[in-house]
């Protein structure tokens, strides 16, 4: 699909209620798999790979801001108005951007494995993985993605997850996956989410980089948001405790 002067690899199935789900860094809409295959009987499921990410090219200006405006243009290019929309880690900064630039166009979210703004660190770290992609390639930063951001349980008892998201990494465009780094380095906190919007929060107890303090932070704020913390799982949740997630989304939606 043709947006905002950018070609994106948009999947939509289903009909019903619209759902879009926004994937991570490092992820594509796959990341969503099994949740699509589940929501697909009752929802009009929406999966966009980003610029850059999966499928899509890459593309010049990329930012979370950059990625919320393509969403919206989505939803538009697919006459949806509103839509309660799903987002993974650097994706929920994304969505959240679409909920305070488009009003009106998020109607309830849920954030899995919420993220903060960087600290300091947190952007020069993203800093050094787009140069190490830009030298070496994906196989150099792969390994590190899994041990990092896969549980140590998920990587002992389930280590056919722990390959895939390997696997997800290691299929990004170098260059392309470098500016989404580039782009989480420098997101900003997209603001307070609007207490009228449903929200629903779901993070691993093994989440290192959206750690459950940051989803109760945001559930504090809120003031009426559903938190779920599910033991034994790192950050790529939706995959990690797939049945789970299933079960957490279809009850929200």
């Amino acid at each position: 699909m043709q947006v905002n002067g950018k070609e994106l690899a948009v999947e939509v199935e289903g009909d019903g209620p619209a759902v879009l789900l926004v994937h991570g860094l490092g992820g594509t809409s796959n990341f969503y798999q099994v949740q699509a295959d589940a929501l697909v009987d009752r929802f009009r499921v929406i999966r966009v790979d980003s610029a850059g990410a999966g499928r899509s090219p890459v593309a010049d200006g990329i930012s979370v801001e950059s990625h919320a405006d393509d969403l919206a243009a989505v939803l538009t290019e697919l006459g949806v108005a509103s839509a309660k929309v799903v987002g993974h880690s650097m994706g929920t900064l994304v969505v959240r951007a679409l909920a305070a630039r488009h009003p009106g166009t998020v109607s309830g979210l849920a954030l899995l494995g919420a993220v903060r703004e960087p600290a300091e660190a947190g952007r020069q770290a993203q800093r050094d993985r787009a140069a190490v992609l830009r030298e070496k390639g994906t196989a150099a930063v792969a390994p590190a993605v899994v041990a990092n951001a896969v549980s140590e349980t998920t990587r002992r008892d389930r280590p056919e997850v722990a390959a895939f998201v390997r696997e997800l990494v290691m299929r990004q465009d170098a260059e392309g996956y470098a500016r989404n780094c580039e782009a989480l380095a420098a997101a900003t906190d997209p603001g307070p989410i609007d207490p009228a919007l449903p929200l629903l929060m779901v993070t691993g107890s093994d989440d290192k980089v959206g750690p459950p303090e940051a989803s109760q932070e945001l559930a504090a704020a809120h003031g009426s948001a559903t938190v779920e913390i599910l033991p034994g799982v790192g950050h790529w949740t939706a995959l990690e405790a797939a049945r789970a997630t299933t079960d957490l989304l279809l009850k929200f939606l």
